[in-house]
């Protein structure tokens, strides 16, 4: 039974939960290559960390809204932000996806393949500091999604900034970590002093302007944050 509204009461996890479904009811149609990706990750034991059908569809838009031709992502998994980011660039696009695990990109490549979209991705294995180290420079990405391990975020942001187009955005996912972030007495988790080091370095550049945005789901509390390159 549902408890009466009430501003005053902190809202729960089954709340926003709810809440989620409840807006995919009108906004999220049934796809059968989404759920193909996200039941062949399960079965071939890939971690329940993709992102949520909703978030999916938010990284599609804002793909769409910059009008991108060339995606880079940090972090396949089972390649279920890739399809959802893949389906924003237009015919002759290209998306290029980076994974360490060659069991997570061999999975991606069997969604991908399943959801039509092996010729506008391209899934680059082995440690993404050595694949942005080797990218050539004057090949410039529109959109680009990180979402990989978080101690590597601060040279991520740094090798990936310099791979963007002027007005060209980094999406980074995973950095709030529950609060996490910002409760100064953690001093010894790794994937949040990533996050930490990160926003220091986004702090000093002033070629680039960002925000983060907390947000509650599915998958209970974190954020992202969106930045966009100036110069």
């Amino acid at each position: 039974m549902s408890r009466p509204f009430d501003p005053a009461t902190p809202a729960t996890y089954e709340d926003w939960k709810r809440e989620d479904e409840y807006h995919k009811s009108f906004l999220l149609e049934p796809d059968e290559a989404l759920e193909y990706a996200l039941a062949n990750s399960e079965a071939n034991g890939l971690p329940d960390i993709a992102v949520t059908p909703a978030q999916g569809k938010y990284l599609k838009l804002l793909a769409l809204s910059v009008g991108a031709k060339r995606i880079l992502e940090l972090g396949t998994l089972g390649g279920y932000s890739t399809i959802w980011l893949a389906r924003a660039l237009p015919e002759g696009g290209e998306l290029i996806t980076c994974e360490y695990v060659q069991k997570h990109a061999d999975v991606a490549r069997q969604n991908l393949e399943h959801a039509d979209l092996t010729s506008k991705v391209k899934i680059v294995v082995g440690a993404a500091t050595d694949t942005l180290a080797k990218m050539d420079p004057s090949e410039l990405f529109d959109f680009i999604f990180v979402d990989a391990d978080k101690p590597n975020y601060p040279t991520y942001f740094k090798r990936c900034r310099s791979l963007m187009r002027k007005g060209g955005v980094v999406f980074v996912d995973n950095v709030i970590r529950r609060g996490g972030v910002s409760n100064l007495a953690i001093k010894d988790d790794p994937r949040i002093n990533g996050v930490r080091e990160m926003l220091e370095v986004v702090k000093q550049d002033k070629g680039m302007d960002a925000t983060t945005i907390g947000t509650v789901g599915e998958k209970g509390y974190d954020g992202f944050m969106y930045a966009v390159r100036l110069d």
